[in-house]
């Protein structure tokens, strides 16, 4: 019974090169290294297209002709001045007596 395992045992192992790489690997490795290169490359390229800022140009200042134009209402002026009255959406709470001192949020 000893011989018949040993003989099943010797059967059934793996070859030597079984979880070596073999040349596909080499050939894959090669390949995703050149891609690397290539994109690394293209990517150099475009880089040196950019411009050193994308800061917006100085706009050139608006001098008005006469005072008029200063008192003219701007576009969104009052939608801003509307939202400034309103109430803030979260609120601290609000003390009932003034003498009880400093709420707990504050």
């Amino acid at each position: 019974m000893t011989v018949g395992m040993a003989v099943l045992a010797a059967s059934e192992q793996l070859p030597e090169d079984i979880g070596k790489s073999g040349p596909l690997g080499a050939l894959l490795t090669v390949v995703l290294l050149v891609a690397v290169l290539l994109l690394g490359r293209s990517m150099g390229k475009h880089l040196k297209r950019l411009p050193v800022s994308f800061d917006p140009a100085e706009a050139p200042v608006h001098v008005p002709d006469d005072a008029s134009e200063l008192f003219e209402p701007r576009p969104g002026e009052e939608l801003l001045d509307v939202l400034r009255r309103q109430p803030l959406a979260i609120e601290p709470p609000r003390r009932t007596d003034p003498d009880e001192g400093p709420t707990a949020a504050s």
